[in-house]
């Protein structure tokens, strides 16, 4: 499939790819440079991501906590 750039630099992605891809208005989109081919990559966010893992069956709140406990022992890793 062809896109014309305009003089602004846009592009318009064609529908047939946005709809097969769930691309939406205000999405991300990703340019990965790889030799001489430019790649196009939608951005996932954790909000599109909600609800494909399931949890283990924990509670909630302990879970966070835990995320929240392992995420400051990183980031006092990285300062050391």
């Amino acid at each position: 499939m062809l896109a014309t750039v305009t003089t602004k630099g846009q592009i318009t992605i064609p529908m047939k790819i946005r709809k097969q891809y769930g691309i939406h208005p205000n999405d991300k989109i990703d340019f990965v440079v790889e030799g001489d081919k430019i790649i196009l990559m939608p951005v996932k966010t954790l909000r599109d991501l909600r609800g494909s893992v399931t949890g283990l069956g924990g509670d909630p709140d302990l879970e966070r906590q835990a995320a929240k406990k392992a995420v400051g022992l990183r980031t006092v890793e990285e300062m050391a």
